[in-house]
């Protein structure tokens, strides 16, 4: 398929069916299977869902170069330019998640966290996936905060299962078909760069974003679900993210972000593609989110 011709098919795509196809994609590259006698027919079913992905990525890309292309490429400035998306980057301070704190109802938060969960593409996965040979400085920085996020081989203290108990006490069923595209084209983003070796980079940036990003979100949450009487231990994992993420940026982006940025200028361009290309899923969700709730009007 040539890319005019893919280019066609994935404008001619609504939103929701796009990312209804990626999302079923990523289901099936990821889950563990065992062989088929038919091989060769889901080897040409990856290709179509890998074309596809690779066309929305692109289109992804172009639109985040127009954010990033004139960021610091000297690795000082690079890391100071990166550190400032926190309060600069798109959908940074979006008032959905003060009214998440203050104002909203319990079935109001379920909604919310139900898109959450369902859009939610596995922090460790994807650090597992974006490690693979990059340098040992690097490799060892994700293997840190892969640990954690294993609950450093508890299985209690495994953030994954710790988000999964917060949705069985709350009684939520997060769905593929359910999920508005925005947290599907999330999660579709997520997974596309961790699995795809030629935006590696992209993926170091997308995930050292949310590392440095999460924290304020994830206390606005936590400071919800306390309020509507949420007991602690079912909302453990944003008061977490609220403290660790602070800790796992600043090691990110010394370990990580800088090396890497310091390599070459088209590295540390890749990097920020990949962070505001985040940034910028994140900030369809927020929108999405505050219209489903009436909070258009919000800035």
């Amino acid at each position: 398929m040539g890319a005019l011709e893919l280019n066609g098919e994935i404008d001619m795509l609504t939103d929701d069916d796009l990312h209804q196809r990626l999302a079923e994609f990523n289901a099936r590259r990821f889950e563990p299977k065992l062989p088929v006698q038919d091989w060769r027919a889901g080897v040409e079913q990856f290709e179509d869902g890998a074309l596809l992905e690779g066309a929305f990525l692109e289109r992804e890309r172009r639109l985040a170069a127009q954010y990033c292309a004139h960021c610091p490429t000297d690795s000082l400035g690079f890391t100071a330019w990166f550190e400032g998306l926190r309060r600069t980057g798109p959908g940074q301070r979006d008032p959905l998640f003060l009214w998440l704190a203050q104002e909203s109802t319990l079935d109001q938060m379920k909604w919310f966290l139900t898109q959450e969960v369902a859009g939610e593409a596995g922090f460790e996965d994807l650090t597992a996936l974006t490690q693979v040979r990059l340098p040992t400085r690097v490799k060892l920085e994700l293997a840190r905060n892969y640990w954690d996020e294993m609950g450093r081989g508890q299985a209690k203290g495994m953030h994954g299962p710790m988000l999964a108990r917060l949705a069985e006490a709350l009684g939520l069923r997060p769905c593929a078909r359910t999920t508005v595209w925005e947290a599907l084209a999330l999660a579709n983003t997520m997974a596309g760069l961790a699995a795809n070796r030629r935006y590696a980079y992209h993926s170091v940036g997308a995930l050292g974003v949310i590392e440095l990003t999460a924290p304020d979100r994830s206390a606005a949450v936590a400071a919800g679900l306390k309020r509507l009487g949420v007991p602690p231990g079912d909302r453990h994992y944003f008061d977490l993210h609220a403290v660790l993420d602070v800790k796992h940026f600043i090691s990110w982006n010394a370990e990580a972000i800088a090396p890497l940025a310091s390599e070459s200028p088209a590295i540390a361009s890749a990097i920020a593609e990949g962070a505001i290309m985040r940034l910028l899923a994140g900030q369809r969700c927020f929108r999405r989110y505050r219209r489903e709730f009436g909070l258009e009007a919000a800035a």
